[in-house]
Order: structure tokens, then C-alpha cells, then sequence
């Protein structure tokens, strides 16, 4: 009866000292994972990557908008051209081309939108980000608690071995006994490499996202925090619709397509062309001209460009029109898949939520299930193998606990992907 006494107090105390030594960090444990969410999206090349993309997207903005070039033309008489006040030996022509009014704007428009939809696809990169290092978070939260969960339970087998090696010594039980425990500890051996080995792979993953030293440490909470869903299902579904990076990147796009059919029936309209030329005139020595050899100026011209061939042009503006309507038809089928996606994830938060609250219930009552079991095989040597069963139960309840708040809070994670944070 005394052993019994031991047991149940060790088990005790490791859960009080468990719960002194998570109090403080799980106060702060938000708080880290602020601090990581902030280094990320300072460091992780892809999002940078994703930003000089806009970067470079808005750069087409002016390059669109300015007037072509204007053309400098040389010309040099090889058989001057004789004149009044002399012959013509040189001649510069300047020329201007002007677009329809209002195409440069429109092409402008183009630019800018284009680019906007660039920005929201670096938004959406960086609410992925964060989606991931969250879940990344929680995974590596799960697997140090797994970790620490499966070494306390073979901890207590130890102690059930012990017990049992007493007991066989006494001549009240079987050396059987000793072997299930054996089993028991060699199983929870190879899961215990495992998670070490997972543990290892999900913090080189963690840091790679936060493009730091693979070997950093991770500072995760005692005890994880439980997220929750803003309240309202269609008003989150409103808010996706409105707030999403991918459907304003849609919107973006189509708005683009939409200028650009202005522009294409801009470019079908006439273009205006404006020139200077300048001649230089050499001295005819047989005359006496007074303004002989002065230079002779030829005054502005003025041109228009007509386009004649429509094909090319009504071509252009069917282009604009069958991709405002892919836009159209992607966002319609955006929604769609936003909807799904938001009732398989409320789903997932409606299960983890069940799981948290099932999971801690079954271990307390496979805790006391357990203590009673072992009062009577402390005193009677019998049930041993039921002692161990329940022991597996109780490790699997804890663990599945564990998972379950890792699961809620990556499915309140996802959400709030979904909605563009």
C-alpha cells in the first residue's frame, strides 16, 4: 500500500511541476510568436522575392505613359542642290509623334492595375507566411509536448517495472509482468526517436521560414493558447469575399483588361506627327545675292498617321474582351473554391474544438481509472496487464489533447489566411 502511495504522489508531482514551469511561458507565448511572425516577413527571401516583383511592376507605369521618342534624321547632299542664295549641302529633320488623346492615360491605367494585382499577390504571399509559421508554431509546439508526454509515461513504466520486480521477488506476481512492461517501454522507445527526429525536421523548417539558423531555438509555450473564429459564419464569408488577396487580385486584373480595351480602341484612331527641318546652305561664289550662303529654315510640319488595316486593331479589342471575361468567370470560380475551403476549415475548427473537450475528459478519467488500478495491483498483484492498457489510453488521450489545440488554432490560422491577414 505504501508503494501505491509513491506512485500516484510522483505522478502528481510531475503534473504540479509541469504546471509551475508552463505558467510563465504561456503568458508570453503569443507574444514569441508575434515576434516571429514580424522577423519573417522582414526576412523570407520568397516575400521579398514577391515585393520587388510589384517593385519592378510599378516601374512600367512611367515607362508606358511617355511619348515615344522623338526621331533625328541626317541628310547629306552628295550633288548639292543649287539655290538662289546657294546650294544646299546639309539637312536636319526633328519629328515629333503624338498618340490620340487620352492613350497614354489609359495605357497608364493598365500599368497601375497590373501592378496593384502584383501587390496583392505579395499580400497574399505574406498572409501565407504567416499561415505557415503559425502552423509551423503549432506542429513544433505539438511534438515538444509529445516529446515530453511519451518521456513522463515511460518514466511512470519505470516506476510500474520496479513495482513489479518487487512484486516477483515476493512471489505475488509473474515474471510476465516485468515482460509487458518491457514491451510496453520499447515501443515508446522507437516513438521517442521519432518525434525527436520530427522535432529536429520541423525546427529546421520553422527557421527556414523565418530565413534565420536552422539550429535556432524555438520558443514555445507550456501550454498553447486556444484560438477562436470571429463570431458570425456569413459575415466571415462576406469578409472573405471582400478582403481576399487572391479575389482583389482578380478585381485588379480585370480592371486592367478593361483599360486595356480602351487602349486597343484608342490605338485604332488616328496619330499626329509634328517636324522641323533645317537646312544648311553653303556660298555660291557667282552670286550676288545679299543672303548668300545664310542658312535656310523650313518651317513646322504637320502629319497624321491613319490606320487603315482594322483587323489588327478589332483583334485587340476582342483580346481585352475574352480576358475581362476569363477574370470574371475566375473570380466567380475563386468564390466558389473560397466557400469550400472556408466550410472544410470551420469544419477542422468544429473538430479540434470537440477533440480538446473529449480528450481532456477521457484523461481524467483514465488518470483515476489508472490510480485505482494500481491501489489494487499494489495490493493483490492483479491486473496488471488492465494497468498498462490504461496507461497506453492515457498517453494516447494526452497526446490526441495536444493535437487537438495544435489543430484548432492552425484551423483559426487558416481563416484568417483566408481573410487576407
Amino acid at each position: 500500500m505504501l508503494r501505491s502511495t509513491k506512485i500516484v504522489s510522483k505522478r502528481d508531482a510531475i503534473f504540479f511541476m509541469l504546471f509551475l514551469l508552463t505558467i510563465g511561458p504561456s503568458l508570453f507565448g503569443q507574444s514569441d510568436l508575434e515576434g516571429y511572425l514580424k522577423f519573417a516577413a522582414e526576412n523570407n527571401p520568397g516575400l521579398r522575392a514577391k515585393f520587388n516583383d510589384y517593385m519592378a511592376a510599378m516601374e512600367k507605369v512611367p515607362q508606358v505613359g511617355a511619348l515615344p521618342d522623338p526621331t533625328v534624321a541626317f541628310g547629306y547632299f552628295i550633288q548639292p542642290v543649287e539655290t538662289r542664295v546657294g546650294p544646299q549641302e546639309w539637312r536636319f529633320n526633328l519629328a515629333q509623334s503624338f498618340p490620340w488623346f487620352g492613350l497614354l492615360g489609359a495605357k497608364e491605367d493598365v500599368a497601375t492595375e497590373l501592378a496593384n494585382a502584383k501587390y496583392e499577390d505579395f499580400e497574399n504571399t505574406k498572409s501565407n507566411l504567416f499561415f505557415e509559421v503559425k502552423t509551423a508554431y503549432y506542429n513544433y509546439y505539438f511534438i515538444e509536448k509529445a516529446i515530453e508526454i511519451t518521456e513522463e509515461n515511460m518514466e511512470i513504466l519505470n516506476i510500474f517495472k520496479r513495482l513489479s520486480l518487487v512484486k516477483i521477488e515476493a512471489g505475488n506476481a509473474s515474471v510476465v509482468d516485468e515482460l509487458r512492461v518491457e514491451l510496453e517501454l520499447n515501443d515508446l522507445e522507437n516513438q521517442l526517436a521519432l518525434f525527436r527526429d520530427t522535432k529536429y525536421v520541423l525546427q529546421v523548417k520553422f527557421n527556414n521560414l523565418l530565413n534565420t539558423d536552422e539550429q535556432a531555438p524555438i520558443a514555445v509555450p507550456g501550454t498553447l493558447w486556444q484560438d477562436e473564429l470571429p463570431e458570425g459564419q456569413l459575415n466571415i464569408l462576406d469578409e472573405i469575399y471582400a478582403s481576399n488577396h487572391q479575389l482583389k487580385a482578380i478585381e485588379h486584373r480585370l480592371n486592367a483588361f478593361v483599360n486595356q480595351e480602351e487602349v486597343a480602341k484608342k490605338e485604332g484612331l488616328p496619330k499626329f506627327n509634328v517636324g522641323l527641318s533645317y537646312t544648311i546652305v553653303g556660298e555660291n561664289d557667282m552670286s550676288t545675292a545679299v543672303d548668300n550662303g545664310n542658312d535656310a529654315f523650313v518651317f513646322p510640319s504637320v502629319g497624321i498617321s491613319i490606320p487603315l488595316y482594322r483587323k489588327k486593331y478589332k483583334a485587340m479589342v476582342n483580346e481585352a474582351q475574352y480576358l475581362q471575361e476569363g477574370e470574371i468567370l475566375r473570380r466567380e470560380d475563386k468564390k466558389n473554391s473560397l466557400t469550400t475551403i472556408y466550410e472544410n476549415t470551420s469544419k477542422d475548427f468544429n473538430d479540434g474544438d470537440r477533440r480538446i473537450a473529449l480528450n481532456k475528459k477521457q484523461s481524467e478519467i483514465a488518470k483515476k481509472v489508472l490510480d485505482i488500478l494500481i491501489t489494487s495491483y499494489s495490493t493483490d498483484a492483479k491486473d496488471f496487464e488492465e494497468v498498462l492498457r490504461i496507461e497506453r489510453q492515457l498517453l494516447k488521450y494526452e497526446l490526441s489533447y495536444q493535437r487537438a489545440l495544435a489543430d484548432k488554432n492552425a484551423a483559426v490560422a487558416f481563416t484568417y489566411y483566408l481573410l487576407g491577414n
